[in-house]
C-alpha cells in the first residue's frame, strides 16, 4: 500500500494520476500547506523540504519500505515499480525522462510564477516587468511543447508516460486556475491545446482529478 501526502496542487495531481493510470492501491493524506501543515513534525520527518507531494512504498526496493519526495522523482519511481508509463528501450527511456526535467526545470517553475504575478500577491505590483518576463519564459516554453506535438498524440508519440502526466496538470493549471490562457497567446499552441484535452478525456486522469476536492 502507498501512502500519499498532499493536497490539490499540480504536483500533487500528477501523482494521483500516475497512481490511478497504473491501478496501484493508495491512502491519501491531506496535507494544508494554506495552515502550515507541511511543516507539522511528523510530516518534516518524511520530507524536510517541507513539500509536497511524499510517498511511502511499504512494498519498496527488496520488498522494504521507501519514502519519496519530489513529483518527479515519485512518477520515475512508480513507472520503473511497475515497468508502466515509461519506454524499456534505453534511449526512449533516457527521452522520456527529459521530458520529465523539462517539466520540473521549466514548465513547473515558470507557470508558477506567472500564477503569482497574474493571480496572487505579486498582480498587485505595479511594475509589470517581473510578470512580463516570466509570461515571455512560458511562452517559450509552450512553443517547444507545441513543436515537439506537431505529429504526435503525446510527449513521446504513440505512448502515453510519466512525461505527460507530468506536464499537463501544469498546463491545465496555467490556463484554468491561473486563468492566463490569453496572456500567455495559448491559441498560438494549437498541439498543446489538442494533447491536453486528450489528456483530460482519459479515465484515469478524470478520477485523479477529483481526489484532491
Amino acid at each position: 500500500m502507498i501512502e500519499l501526502y498532499g493536497m490539490g496542487s499540480p504536483n500533487v495531481v500528477k501523482v494521483y494520476i500516475a497512481l490511478e493510470e497504473l491501478g496501484l492501491p493508495y491512502n491519501v493524506h491531506p496535507v494544508d500547506v494554506f495552515t502550515g501543515g507541511q511543516f507539522d513534525a511528523d510530516f518534516l520527518k518524511l520530507n524536510p523540504m517541507a513539500k509536497v507531494p511524499v510517498i511511502t512504498d511499504s512494498d519498496g526496493p527488496g520488498g522494504k519500505p521507501i519514502t519519496l519526495f519530489e513529483s518527479g522523482a515519485i512518477l520515475l519511481y512508480l513507472a520503473d515499480k511497475t515497468g508502466q508509463l515509461i519506454p524499456q528501450h534505453p534511449t526512449l527511456r533516457w527521452e522520456t525522462i527529459q521530458w520529465l526535467m523539462f517539466q520540473m526545470g521549466g514548465i513547473g517553475p515558470m507557470f508558477g510564477q506567472v500564477g503569482f504575478f497574474h493571480k496572487f500577491a505579486g498582480k498587485d505590483y505595479e511594475d509589470k516587468r517581473p510578470r512580463d518576463r516570466y509570461v515571455a519564459e512560458s511562452s517559450r516554453l509552450l512553443r517547444v511543447l507545441n513543436t515537439r506535438l506537431d505529429g504526435r498524440a503525446w510527449v513521446m508519440g504513440d505512448a502515453y508516460t510519466i512525461a505527460d502526466i507530468a506536464i499537463f496538470p501544469w498546463v491545465r493549471g496555467l490556463l484554468g486556475f491561473y486563468a492566463a490562457g490569453e496572456l500567455v497567446g495559448i491559441k498560438d499552441f494549437p498541439h498543446v491545446t489538442r494533447v491536453l484535452e486528450a489528456f483530460l478525456a482519459r479515465p484515469a486522469v478524470v478520477r485523479g482529478l477529483t481526489i484532491p476536492g
